[in-house]
């Protein structure tokens, strides 16, 4: 049984601190503290002996050295039952610390400010703190280490009941310890990579996440799988939103909802959006948000059964009824308003997430590969279509502009070879991760139908022949959007001229594989 008789405090973030050291305190624990903290514990009446009493050494260069001293890390790193260990402690007079509560100066709240200066930061790099940290997780055998003050109430529990904390939850502590001390390094190392101008994509990227939830399974039943979140992220998208209702989130539903969430973001407009693994069956804007479920409903009504729907405005009744006369997998939204909430609760097997929407700052995609990743900026900041190259002899009229710009932020979240076929604020077709490209159109003008008659199409990138202006054009489209660049440019220019297509190149390629 490992009894704990002295207890060192020192802490930035305070919270439940003096609610902890009164427990440690009742227990009969001497507690030894730092400037700040023994200042919190004495004015709450807990007795506290000073650091320096303690090494018989002030604290010196403004606090830079108090801690980094034998008397605080022989006492922490002693193994007690190491007799050598246990001779030169008394040899030294240094006495034993069994628990070690410490967590660390706010280096990332501070880099945070858009003001910080350098100095600034680096005052608020942390040495003592991580010494201690990783001197007591190291000898967790004997020393129990804090860093969270979540675990405040369990570890006083632990005392309280048994008069002990047990090996596995002293190595349980001493595993987040290092963590956090790993954590930290990280984000000192990323600001100054971004120092460096090294930015984004320094030369060792340091990625810290906390896990959310362990899921049921991942794609497939046979995969064990996990959702993680950015440390500190409380941005727009799937990692910052609130489950409001429902079964718990599937892998597959989480991989849905953040598409589904992507592509409703693009359009400053009410929209809807139904997603299909994480293909859109159904896009579409309009006055109000049930008119843009109605029309995204309406574009494949067959793909929306058990689809994930995205709306970029809070939800009210009359979207929530429309939405209840379908079987859907999840809804995502900003908001609900009361009633809708009464309506959509009603389904029990629905789940509710809102989310903050907008463009996340600074966003990476990263995708993995074996041994590796692959990092790159978000695929954001669409140019509109009024902005394209005019290529073709007929310029677009000013209403195959907005569908074409509709289009074009549809078909940027549509796998490749993607193509979309868009009239009256709606998707009317969707070709999908075809291994050519006039497959893909194909595909799209066949579910199209007779809607293709006056409708526009936007393709993700070039064409390579003129094959699918000329299907295009047969199926009805009258105008086109792509973003050009393929050497046979001019005969997919002159078939469109041909038959009368307005046709436009953005310059930007929308790949998604």
């Amino acid at each position: 049984m490992m009894k704990i008789r002295r207890a060192l405090i020192s802490v930035s973030d305070k919270t439940g601190v003096v609610e902890f050291a009164r427990v440690l305190h009742g227990l009969g624990m001497e507690i030894i503290s730092t400037g700040g903290t023994m200042k919190t514990l004495k004015a709450a009446g807990i007795p506290v002996i000073y650091v320096s009493e303690v090494t018989g050494f002030p604290e010196i260069m403004d606090g830079r050295v108090k801690t980094l001293n034998p008397y605080i890390h022989g006492g922490i790193l002693a193994i007690r039952d190491n007799p050598a260990h246990m001779a030169a402690m008394q040899q030294h007079n240094i006495k034993g610390i069994d628990m070690v509560v410490v967590n660390l100066y706010p280096f990332r709240q501070t880099v945070a400010k858009p003001d910080v200066t350098l100095d600034e930061a680096v005052e608020n790099i942390d040495i003592g703190g991580p010494a201690m940290i990783r001197a007591a997780a190291k000898n967790f055998a004997y020393v129990a280490v804090v860093v969270n003050p979540a675990k405040y109430g369990e570890i006083a529990a632990a005392l309280t009941d048994r008069g002990e904390i047990s090996q596995e939850m002293r190595m349980a502590l001493a595993m987040e310890a290092y963590g956090h001390t790993a954590e930290y390094d990280a984000y000192i190392a990323r600001y100054l990579a971004g120092r460096l101008g090294q930015g984004k994509f320094p030369d060792r990227l340091q990625l810290v996440f906390d896990k959310v939830q362990d899921l049921r399974y991942g794609e497939n039943p046979h995969q064990q799988a996990a959702f993680y979140r950015e440390q500190g992220f409380a941005g727009p998208g799937m990692a910052g939103a609130r489950q409001l209702h429902g079964k718990e989130l599937s892998f597959n539903n989480i991989v849905d909802l953040e598409a589904a969430f992507n592509l409703v973001n693009e359009f400053v407009a009410p929209a809807a959006a139904i997603i299909k693994h994480t293909n859109p069956c159904g896009t579409g804007t309009g006055g109000s948000l049930a008119a843009a479920y109605a029309k995204a409903y309406e574009a494949d009504p067959v793909s929306a059964f058990g689809g994930i729907i995205a709306l970029n405005r809070e939800v009210d009744k009359a979207t929530a009824e429309h939405i209840g006369q379908l079987f859907a997998e999840a809804v995502i939204a900003p908001g609900y308003s009361e009633e809708a909430l009464a309506v959509l609760t009603a389904k029990k097997n629905v789940r509710l997430l809102a989310a903050k929407f907008g463009q996340a700052e600074d966003a990476l995609d990263i995708k993995r590969v074996t041994g590796g990743i692959l990092v790159q900026d978000a695929d954001a900041g669409e140019p509109a279509a009024a902005e394209a190259k005019v290529v073709s002899k007929r310029a677009p009229t000013a209403d195959e502009l907005r569908q074409l710009d509709f289009a074009w932020r549809v078909v940027k979240h549509v796998k490749s070879n993607a193509i979309v076929v868009a009239a009256d604020d709606r998707t009317v077709g969707v070709g999908a991760g075809q291994m050519n490209r006039v497959g893909a159109a194909n595909i799209a003008l066949e579910q199209a139908g007779v809607a293709a008659q006056g409708a526009v199409l936007a393709s993700d990138a070039f064409f390579p022949f003129r094959d699918t202006v000329d299907a295009a054009a047969k199926a009805g489209i009258t105008a086109i959007i792509q973003p050009g660049g393929s050497v046979r440019d001019e005969e997919s220019i002159q078939a469109a001229d041909e038959h009368g297509i307005a046709m436009v190149f953005t310059g930007v390629r929308h790949f998604k594989h």
